[in-house]
C-alpha cells in the first residue's frame, strides 16, 4: 500500500544505501509535508509501519528554453516558464531492492502526477537523477534528457496513453 508519510511510519530503520536520500526521509520529509513543500509517499510492508521505499512530488517549473527545440516550438512563447511536477526523490530500502519496487513507486508517482495534471496543469514530470544508475532507471521508462541540466522529463501527454485506457 502506498500512502502519504505519517509519523507512525518507521523512518529510522530505512536505508537505501544513499545518505542523502536516507537523511531526507529521516529528518526532513515530515517537515516538508507540514510546510506543503512536497508530498512524501511511502510503500509499506505488511506491518503497515516499515517503509520499503518512498518518493516525493511537488510543483515545479522549468524555463521554456531548457526544453528540446522541437518541443519549444509547440509551446506558446508567452510562457517563459513551463509548469511541471517534480519527482524529487525515489528510494528503495536495501532489503527490498531488486524486487520491482522502484517500478511500482514510479508508476504510482506517474499516475498520481497525471491525475493532478488533469486539474491544475503540468506539462511534464521532471526528475534529477542522483547518479548514473538512477538515470538508467528513468531512461528505461522513456524519460528524456533535458539539454545541459542533468535533469530528465516525461511529458504528461505520454502518460495519457498509459492511464486513459485503464
Amino acid at each position: 500500500m502506498i500512502k502519504l508519510l505519517e509519523s507512525r511510519h518507521n523512518k529510522k530503520d530505512f536505508d537505501c544505501g544513499k545518505d542523502l536520500l536516507n537523511n531526507y526521509l529521516k529528518n526532513q520529509a515530515g517537515q516538508d509535508i507540514k510546510r506543503k513543500l512536497s508530498g512524501c509517499f511511502v510503500l509499506l510492508d505488511n506491518t503497515n509501519v516499515t517503509i520499503c521505499g518512498y518518493y516525493t512530488l511537488s510543483n515545479n517549473s522549468i524555463p521554456l528554453n531548457s526544453l528540446p527545440n522541437e518541443i519549444q516550438k509547440k509551446l506558446p512563447k508567452s510562457y517563459t516558464s513551463i509548469p511541471t511536477t517534480l519527482l524529487g526523490r525515489l528510494a528503495i530500502d536495501l532489503k527490498y531492492q531488486g524486487k520491482g519496487i522502484g517500478k511500482i513507486l514510479l508508476i504510482d508517482a506517474l499516475k498520481r502526477s497525471y491525475e493532478i495534471a488533469k486539474e491544475i496543469g503540468s506539462f511534464a514530470i521532471i526528475v534529477d537523477p542522483i547518479d548514473e544508475a538512477a538515470s538508467k532507471f528513468y531512461k528505461k521508462y522513456d524519460f528524456i534528457d533535458l539539454p545541459d541540466s542533468g535533469k530528465m522529463f516525461l511529458a504528461i501527454n505520454t502518460l495519457k496513453q498509459l492511464f486513459e485506457n485503464e
